[in-house]
């Protein structure tokens, strides 16, 4: 293979017709022509619409107010129509409608308890009145004696209202103590 010499060969000639490469003399006509067709059409639309407003302002046409024709002389424009007869008696009967008021007594049911566990041994029982006090509510354990055996309950309360062992529940839920039931006191 013979050696060339690139420095000192000639560049080659640029070709004309190249679609590849912008700024070619055979698309710089093209665009031209687009940009003086837009803005020929732009000037012609803006003079239009300039004409189109002087003509409306110039017309005796505008000028004059139109006048409504009213459909029935005899009574002024400015009067509203009598209003409908009502159907219905449902307005009447609310006016002389008398309202019965009871007296009702609100019972309570009783005191509550919130049971969080029933175990077979006192040492589940201690732990998790142990993790209920660390949250800091004071948990008692009660021995309840039945045909299944001896079970160890975790109880709180007693609580006067529901409302207020709802409170504790949610305040033990809120540490990871899920399994807690409101229950009446017996």
């Amino acid at each position: 293979m013979s050696n060339q010499d690139y420095i000192k060969r000639t560049p080659a000639k640029k070709k004309q017709n190249n679609p590849y490469k912008k700024g070619t003399p055979a698309a710089e006509p093209k665009s031209n022509v687009k940009i003086k067709l837009i803005s020929v059409l732009s000037i012609l639309l803006i003079a239009g619409f300039v004409y189109g407003l002087w003509f409306l302002k110039t017309s005796p046409i505008t000028k004059e107010p139109t006048q409504v024709e009213t459909t029935s002389p005899t009574k002024p424009a400015t009067s509203l129509p009598e209003p409908p007869k009502e159907k219905w008696t449902y307005v009447e009967n609310l006016k002389t409608k008398e309202i019965e008021v009871g007296q009702y007594e609100v019972k309570q049911k009783g005191p509550y308890r919130l049971q969080c566990g029933s175990f077979k041994t006192t040492e589940r029982a201690e732990t998790l009145k142990a993790t209920i006090a660390f949250v800091g509510l004071e948990a008692a354990i009660i021995k309840s004696v039945g045909s299944n055996g001896t079970w160890y309950k975790v109880v709180l309360g007693p609580y006067s209202r529901k409302r207020l062992a709802e409170q504790d529940k949610h305040k033990l839920r809120n540490n990871s103590i899920n399994r807690c039931q409101v229950l009446l006191w017996k």
